[in-house]
């Protein structure tokens, strides 16, 4: 009965620690966090650096670092004084193939719609009257 709890503990312990995509859409989903990245495609930059457009603290922008740092979105190095974040574009990568498998679904609903709209436009000039 020991082994048995012990295992399922783990079972239901590693179900719930969230994905990498799951990761990476909640560390995107704060808009402070997307203009960090933002930032850091133009090349590395510093904690200090990266706090100079925000209104807040140094503490403040580095919990925010600590998030894309926890979903693989940017990496922290290390030269003598300096510790210079960078971006690491693997879980864009990931998200926007994950986006990119429903692009198909809304281009045929949009399709779809446009159809429809166009059969209401010429149905509402061959008869001259709405409907």
């Amino acid at each position: 009965m020991y082994y048995t709890m012990r295992l399922l503990n783990r079972m239901v312990c590693r179900s719930m620690l969230p994905d990498r995509l799951s990761t990476t859409y909640a560390a995107l989903a704060d808009p402070t966090r997307r203009a960090i990245l933002t930032r850091l495609t133009r090349g590395e930059a510093s904690v200090t650096e990266l706090a100079e457009p925000f209104a807040m603290s140094l503490p403040a922008v580095s919990k925010h670092l600590k998030v894309l740092e926890r979903a693989g979105l940017i990496a922290r190095g290390r030269k003598a004084q300096w510790r210079p974040c960078r971006l690491e574009v693997g879980p864009l990568k990931d998200a926007a193939a994950w986006l990119e498998h429903y692009r198909g679904f809304w281009d045929d609903s949009f399709a779809r719609l446009d159809e429809y709209l166009e059969e209401l436009q010429t149905g509402e000039k061959r008869d001259g009257r709405n409907n």
